[in-house]
């Protein structure tokens, strides 16, 4: 006879909230924070208050006995993450550590971490950027025997695009080239085998690219019984932001985790989704209710953050779409009388100089610089402006600039840690041994040769017989006395001395003898070092840097110099934004220039092909006239000179022609005569 007795434990107790979410939320915002259990989707228009119902919605439900560690928050920045879990300890006043939160590539990581025996790699498995998969992706070719001269094959970058896609699109390669890549089709079984040979050869190496990171956490949803219950029980609920930019692995993820507790809130708007061409499905946000017949719906249609002119335009012109939740923005701030400027322009140059001179007036207007953004479809159509604005001394910055961590000189002091961590990483082996003087890429390949086939590859480059080439013995002693310091006791896991030492036992020496601006490197460096001291080991500072490639929806970027240097003095200059459409998503301004809003140029000319790639164009239109607070200007030139010099005369977007001609002012632009002497004029001082 069983003995035992059941005993349940009582959650539904009358609650005391420390934050009073009636009084802080409107009603749309309420009702979805207040939401009880299920799936729900959100449909969050522009400038709704989406980040203000998610953090809400983690604080209520912390509030409500749901314990910190049974919370997933999946954002698309790491950074989004941190300031959304901030928000809710500064509301509920309790630590929030414990809540797994961050874009899907960290999680991915720290799930891997734990569980990545189980599918073939080690625990220590080395994040591979762009550059170190192109490489492998090379590596690969080679190895296939082809020679791309003699057949045109694409080159490893393209080759590794391809690869990238296809999983991210959850789609057998040979059907991506015959859809995106048509002219590779004849060498579609050629690329197959690379692709192959690229794979073994992460798994031999125990390397994971960015796409891995998804696929594998997947295949372990998918294939270990235990480990998927395991998470699928953990995760009591999830929330997903950004949803309208997921692929198919990432909803395929969140519908395996979300497979028990059901507690599923994805928050997203399809009118906002532009990142197609890059892997996104749209179709997810759409998808949702199919997949989940039950899912409570919501609308958050309430717009606190433009002016009433700029959002009717915005309504009027993401109506023209045909595949869309029907949403109608309501502004709920005053109007200023003030409609979107259209300004059709003579040709470039007097486009630019509109830009500039209307940049100065808001300047004396007291509009800052830096609340004020000039957006464009493609990066060269910034290029004339900048030279207006360099002419007029007006500072700016463009946001998709320079990459920190992908520079020569990170990437070779990463490479030492990398090598440390994972000793089997032939990557970081083959750049780091090429940095010892008298060693080229014969004897580093001769080197990893005998690497590749020991279990204790750095105590085997510290025995007496193992010695590089002749002419190298010296440098090969230094390297060896450096590796021994890396790895003593004192420093182990200790990112921040290790960089130090790697910069104090040569590698300044070698900048100087390699690079004009030795000095600005080197400074890099020492503050790459201030950065790593935040963290425990060598390996979580190793995955941190190489998991924010993962954070910008573009081709994957490095770490950018404000990513790095924390804490220092900071530039107190106040500066013009210069920004894509894309990488100005989730941002906002007081003042918002639109150029190049022609036709054939914005939409693209490629994108008039098919119906769905001009309603993508029509939502990056959207995102870009709702960026702006206050005012608003749409520019084109009506005239442009080819490069065959012929003169070619531009159409205005139809993304302006398609809305009503009473929702814009328009504005005839006029040149000043010259003076004859030098006027008193005016300069942007900061």
């Amino acid at each position: 006879m069983d003995s035992s007795k059941r005993y349940v434990i009582k959650r539904d107790v009358p609650r005391k909230y420390l934050v009073n979410y009636q009084a802080d939320l409107n009603q749309e915002q309420y009702a979805v924070v207040t939401a009880g259990r299920g799936p729900q989707l959100v449909i969050a228009g522009a400038g709704s208050g989406k980040t203000r119902v998610v953090t809400y919605r983690v604080a209520r439900l912390l509030e409500s006995g749901v314990a910190a560690s049974r919370l997933l928050l999946v954002t698309f920045t790491n950074k989004a993450a941190r300031e959304m879990l901030s928000r809710v300890e500064a509301l509920v006043q309790s630590d929030v550590r414990k809540i797994w939160g961050g874009t899907f590539h960290s999680i991915a990581n720290r799930v891997l971490r734990r569980n990545a025996p189980s599918i073939g790699y080690q625990a220590n498995f080395t994040i591979l950027d762009s550059e170190d998969a192109k490489d492998l992706v090379d590596a690969a070719i080679q190895e296939a025997g082809i020679d791309p001269k003699a057949k045109r094959f694409p080159k490893a970058e393209v080759v590794g695009g391809l690869i990238s896609f296809a999983n991210n699109t959850d789609a057998p390669i040979r059907d991506c080239i015959v859809k995106n890549y048509p002219q590779f089709e004849p060498l579609a079984t050629q690329i197959e085998r690379v692709d192959r040979l690229y794979q073994a050869r992460k798994l031999e190496r125990n390397a994971m690219d960015y796409d891995d990171l998804l696929l594998n956490w997947k295949r372990l949803l998918l294939e270990k019984k235990e480990i998927s219950d395991y998470w699928a029980e953990q995760f009591e609920y999830i929330l997903v932001d950004e949803y309208q930019d997921t692929n198919k692995v990432q909803a395929e993820i969140i519908d395996l985790l979300g497979v028990k507790h059901r507690n599923v809130m994805v928050v997203g708007d399809d009118a906002q989704s532009i990142f197609g061409w890059r892997g996104a499905h749209f179709q997810n946000i759409y998808e949702f209710k199919e997949r989940y017949p039950d899912a409570q719906e919501f609308h958050l249609e309430t717009n606190y953050r433009s002016r009433p002119e700029i959002v009717m335009l915005a309504n009027a012109s993401i109506k023209q779409n045909r595949k869309q939740f029907p949403k109608n923005l309501r502004a709920i701030r005053k109007s200023t009388g003030l409609s979107p400027a259209l300004i059709p322009a003579h040709d470039l140059e007097q486009q630019a100089a509109f830009v500039a001179s209307r940049i100065l007036e808001l300047r004396e207007e007291g509009v800052k610089l830096d609340e004020i953004a000039v957006l464009y479809r493609s990066h060269y159509h910034a290029l004339e402006l900048q030279l207006e604005l360099t002419r007029r001394d007006i500072p700016f910055v463009v946001r998709s600039g320079i990459r920190f961590f992908e520079q020569a000189h990170i990437k070779d002091v990463v490479c030492y840690l990398r090598l440390i961590v994972n000793p089997h990483d032939e990557i970081a082996w083959k750049r780091v041994l090429k940095l010892i003087p008298q060693v080229g890429s014969a004897t580093a390949n001769r080197i990893w040769e005998r690497l590749a086939y020991t279990d204790e590859p750095l105590a085997l480059i510290r025995r007496d017989d193992f010695a590089a080439a002749p002419r190298s013995r010296e440098g090969w002693r230094d390297f060896v006395k450096l590796i021994e310091q890396l790895i003593s006791p004192e420093n182990l896991d200790k990112p921040a001395s290790q960089i130090g030492l790697i910069l104090a036992h040569g590698y300044d020496d070698y900048l100087q003898n390699t690079y004009e601006n030795a000095d600005l490197r080197a400074e890099d460096l020492r503050q790459l070092a201030n950065y790593a001291a935040r963290f425990n080991s060598t390996e979580e500072c190793l995955s941190e840097l190489a998991l924010i490639n993962t954070e910008r929806f573009a081709t994957p970027q490095g770490t950018t110099a404000e990513d790095v240097v924390e804490g220092g003095a900071e530039d107190e200059d106040e500066k013009l934004v210069l920004s894509s459409i894309h990488q100005a998503k989730g941002l906002e301004w007081r003042a918002v220039f639109l150029i190049w809003a022609a036709d054939g140029k914005f939409p693209s000319a490629r994108s008039l092909r098919d119906a769905e790639s001009e309603e993508e164009e029509r939502r990056l239109f959207y995102v870009a006239i709702t960026r702006a607070q206050d005012e608003l200007y749409i520019c084109y030139p009506l005239v442009v000179t080819d490069y065959s010099r012929q003169t070619v005369i531009q159409k205005p977007s139809r993304f302006i022609t398609e809305n009503p001609r009473e929702l814009f002012e328009i504005w005839s632009l006029e040149e000043q005569a010259p003076e004859l002497e030098e006027p008193n004029t005016t300069r942007l001082i900061n």
